[in-house]
């Protein structure tokens, strides 16, 4: 797609990989435009053509933070460009946030600053037992700020409280412990089988019911308990009498494959 991100295709499943590896894949105006129109396109796909999206890193990093040369120019900025800046990292992490498919994020060696972001709106995340975390922006005398929405949702407040101040790294243990993380593999090779294996549960999966799961969760975002209830009712109904709901149910009745799977 670019020369900081590459978007390949193998069936419905879309691979988005940040391709700068040379500063361990950080963030730098060009990526956060590049992602975000990436996944504007992937989200317009219908739910037969795009089935599971996976977001890495290519090298030895997943995402490392903010690129040291941006955050150079970023120096000169004010106020209101600097608000500019912020609003354009958050419009990407929003538009990875809504994409309707699934989204699995494939973590290796180091996933700092936005890049806690990144795994923060991604559905599933599968990490190596070496990888490194950390909201490390208070080192640089900044804050995680324009991530927080996205990361509070993730791992709450009380794990955001213990991490935002201080900067400090952990690993892949404890942000598992916390919620960011689903799964620690012991290293590459296991995290790859790992991210196939899950791929093939979701591609077994009805292409709209596995888009309706990810959305009934989105959706409720802001509702009260009774609308939430209200809401959970009428989907679950709608997907009961939808066409992939009915073939999925009398291939289930009739001990064969539904329509959507070979295998």
């Amino acid at each position: 797609m670019s020369e900081v991100l590459s978007v390949s295709r193998d069936g419905p499943v879309a691979r988005v990989t940040l391709t700068r590896p040379e500063v361990r894949n950080a963030f730098n105006a060009a990526l956060i435009e590049a992602l975000q129109r990436a996944f504007a396109e992937l989200a317009v796909e219908a739910p037969d053509a795009l089935r599971a999206v996976v977001l890495a890193g290519a090298g030895k990093a997943f995402c490392a933070g903010a690129d040291v040369e941006w955050q150079r120019a970023a120096i000169g900025l004010s106020a209101e460009e600097n608000e500019a800046d912020a609003a354009r990292l958050q419009a990407m992490l929003l538009a990875i946030d809504g994409c309707p498919a699934p989204i699995i994020a494939r973590v290796h060696g180091a996933s700092l600053g936005g890049g806690m972001g990144l795994c923060a709106v991604a559905d599933v995340v599968l990490s190596t037992a070496d990888a490194v975390f950390g909201f490390t922006e208070t080192k640089l005398g900044i804050m995680p700020a324009v991530i927080s929405p996205f990361v509070l949702a993730r791992i709450g407040e009380g794990h955001a409280r213990a991490l935002f101040s201080a900067g400090e790294r952990f690993d892949a243990e404890r942000a598992m412990r916390i919620g960011l993380v689903h799964e620690v593999l012991p290293d590459e090779e296991a995290l790859d089988a790992r991210l196939d294996a899950l791929l093939g549960e979701l591609l077994s999966a009805g292409p709209t019911a596995a888009r309706g799961a990810k959305a009934v969760i989105l959706d409720q975002r802001g509702l009260t308990p009774a609308e939430a209830r209200a809401l959970a009712v009428q989907r679950a109904a709608r997907q009961r009498v939808s066409a992939e709901g009915q073939e999925g149910l009398s291939a289930f009745l009739d001990k064969r494959l539904p329509s959507w799977r070979s295998s």
